[in-house]
């Protein structure tokens, strides 16, 4: 999770923005999260209880976890494969990155993050919990170039577009994507990223919508992928 705060978009309805777990109901929360929720639950409580404290959300964002967080990032997840090799780039206090290692439970998922406190927490977050499919790797992103490649690399308010397709694509295999939470101007970052997509092969970047549960507004992600061969 970064710090633009564009890039954390903005996920509910001004008038709505004080929602608490309590509001959005937890059947429709479970019933959303299925076999994750206990575990999801579990995150979003030490978020509540500790995040402020550690460094990782700021203190008006408590009463905000589950809809400007914890559903936003869940809103990536159905375009994730179910299996193979996710990773979430800037990782942070875990947004999106232990959200979906819940959720995809058949899949590795890394966590890049460059500094010691977070990677601390997410190794303790992921212990925790038993997200035993959680690689938790210390270092920027471009560290990381060549060293693996994921079938889905994600992240969420770290970067503009351009700067993430660099960031990113170089740890995506060929025919992989970059699947990556956005606000809803990402249309006008298209244009000046597409030197760096055609450096690394990435298809048009296709924008789609993300709903989660009803009363929370819908999120925005970003797909491409990563081509094989000559273009």
């Amino acid at each position: 999770m970064g710090t633009q705060n564009e890039e954390r978009a903005h996920t509910m309805n001004p008038e709505a923005d004080d929602v608490l777990a309590s509001d959005l109901h937890k059947a429709a929360l479970a019933d959303y999260f299925g076999a994750a929720y206990e575990q999801i639950d579990g995150f979003a409580r030490r978020l509540e209880d500790e995040g402020e404290l550690r460094g990782l959300i700021g203190p008006r964002e408590v009463p905000r976890i589950w809809d400007r967080h914890i559903l936003n990032s869940a809103a990536v997840v159905p375009f994730l494969p179910t299996t193979g090799i996710i990773a979430d780039i800037g990782s942070g206090a875990g947004l999106p990155g232990i959200v979906i290692a819940a959720m995809r439970p058949e899949a590795a998922v890394y966590l890049v993050e460059p500094m010691e406190r977070r990677c601390a927490w997410l190794t303790e977050i992921a212990d925790e919990l038993g997200l035993g499919n959680v690689e938790v790797k210390r270092g920027r992103a471009e560290e990381f170039h060549g060293a693996f490649e994921c079938d889905a690399v994600t992240s969420r308010a770290v970067a503009s577009l351009d700067k993430l397709v660099r960031m990113s694509m170089p740890l995506v295999r060929p025919g992989g994507e970059m699947i990556v939470l956005k606000g809803r101007n990402v249309a006008r970052e298209i244009e000046p990223a597409r030197k760096a997509l055609r450096k690394f092969k990435g298809s048009e970047p296709e924008i789609l919508d993300a709903p989660t549960v009803p009363g929370v507004e819908s999120t925005t992600v970003v797909r491409i992928v990563r081509q094989t061969g000559s273009r």
